[in-house]
């Protein structure tokens, strides 16, 4: 089994909506029932977010996001999937589930 990043995709940082979070439950019982469940979570606004850079000694912290883009990260669900194909599929159903557009990446094998 692999591991998958899906990162769910959105342009403003309104909440996702009662109907919206309902079919996004679904989804996760469906995943956990499956066995392709790893962990998931939703992530607060860009604005509340601090990069960090500790590369030349003392660590600089600077408030927002790392990149300005018109869309951000909302959340995301790490799965287990036999192969691509289903990762694939899954994907298309978590999009389909929280009305958001998402990525699929595939963690480094160890």
């Amino acid at each position: 089994m692999a591991q998958y990043l899906i990162s769910v995709l959105f342009d403003t940082t309104d909440l996702a909506t009662a109907e919206e979070m309902a079919a996004i439950d679904v989804f996760n019982e469906q995943l956990q029932a499956d066995g392709h469940w790893v962990f998931a979570g939703g992530l607060a606004s860009p604005s509340t977010a601090t990069v960090i850079d500790g590369r030349d000694g003392e660590a600089v912290f600077t408030d927002g996001p790392y990149l300005e883009s018109k869309e951000h990260i909302a959340g995301f669900w790490i799965i287990e999937a036999p192969h691509l194909d289903v990762a694939l599929r899954l994907a298309a159903l978590g999009s389909k589930h929280c009305n958001r557009k998402v990525e699929l990446r595939p963690f480094l094998a160890a």
